[in-house]
């Protein structure tokens, strides 16, 4: 079988979501030949696909565009998605051809709808997979703009011509869509390294750490108040400023799934691969609310359910207030980790599907 999977390079949540399915179906499936489409880096997919696999570097979708990793810019999503969508019908037919061409016998799409509706048009099984869809999003941010409404349904058609759309837990509703299918959660649980990242990072005995992830946006946290004491060590990216008491993450020589096993907390805001990879961990997580984003209730809601888990405005945090609520979140029991079963119920519903 020739796989195509699209993964948005909207965040990294996407490819944390489907990176999991990916190994567990090449798992089930040693002589899948698989093709990725994703605008994101080779080197990034290939730190999570374990699978053999051709790097088509091409955007599939547009996704939303955003001032920085909290704040969407509506205007200029606006225009992308005119962009994307003048000329549709012809668009649609231009992408079933390269399908075709291609050879490829099936299409996983997390979430790009454009190639689910080539797809039908050529013929080929399709299936998407998201805890979210741009249909839902679109409609939140935009849907009163006049601009927006024909978008939108073109958007509708292209997700319910998907043979299922897979919804991992935790989700969003997505009550349009009759093709949902619910499975459980999915992620990359890395290894704890702890001692070894101390050891490396020579650390005194007694320093927790804490990693500051924002899921491949950026974001710009003005002065060092924010760092606090010396009790906390802060695993940073590394495009972050250089402040007294952080590492960027290059630092430590592991990928991102043992950093975030490997940790004491995670700063972060609501996305789904860092939320479910924490809990998954049983690694704790202090997040800054997210109060526009419509899939954000869902997912805060699974989080305090299933994890050490405290809010922090960006006032507080940005007021140096992170120590002395990390220390609030330490004092919550632990919880166990997470179960993560979806990848594996994800890749024998695509074996069905896809034969």
């Amino acid at each position: 079988m020739h796989l195509l999977a699209c993964i948005s390079h909207h965040g990294r949540g996407h490819l944390a979501q489907t990176a999991p399915v990916l190994n567990a179906l090449y798992a089930l499936c040693p002589q899948l030949r698989l093709t990725v489409r994703s605008g994101l880096a080779r080197e990034v997919l290939a730190g999570r696909i374990r699978a053999p696999f051709t790097h088509w570097p091409e955007p599939a979708d547009c996704g939303f565009a955003m001032q920085d990793a909290l704040r969407v810019d509506l205007e200029a999503s606006l225009a992308a998605y005119r962009r994307f969508h003048a000329g549709w019908s012809r668009r649609v037919r231009a992408e079933a051809a390269l399908l075709r061409a291609a050879g490829f016998d099936a299409v996983l799409s997390n979430i790009a709808y454009l190639p689910l509706a080539a797809a039908r048009a050529a013929g080929i099984r399709a299936a998407a997979l998201c805890s979210l869809n741009w249909l839902d999003i679109l409609r939140h941010y935009l849907g009163e703009r006049p601009a927006a409404r024909a978008i939108a349904d073109q958007i509708e058609a292209a997700y319910r011509s998907a043979a299922v759309f897979l919804r991992p837990e935790p989700g969003m509703p997505m009550p349009v869509l009759d093709n949902l299918q619910p499975i459980g959660p999915l992620a990359e649980v890395g290894r704890s390294r702890r001692d070894e990242l101390r050891r490396r990072l020579r650390l005194k005995a007694g320093v927790r750490l804490v990693a500051l992830a924002m899921g491949g946006f950026g974001y710009t946290i003005d002065g060092a108040r924010w760092v606090g004491d010396g009790g906390v060590h802060w695993l940073v990216p590394d495009d972050a400023p250089r402040l007294p008491q952080t590492s960027p993450f290059s630092a430590t020589g592991l990928d991102f799934a043992d950093i975030l096993a490997s940790v004491d907390a995670v700063l972060t805001k609501p996305g789904y691969g860092t939320f479910v990879e924490a809990a998954a961990a049983g690694v704790a997580v202090l997040y800054l609310p997210r109060p526009d984003w419509p899939e954000a209730p869902w997912l805060t809601r699974w989080l305090e359910a299933h994890a050490r888990a405290r809010p922090l405005p960006e006032e507080a945090l940005r007021a140096g207030q992170a120590p002395a609520q990390l220390q609030a979140l330490w004092a919550q029991p632990a919880r166990p980790p997470v179960q993560c079963p979806g990848a594996r119920e994800a890749a024998q519903e695509l074996l069905r599907l896809f034969g």
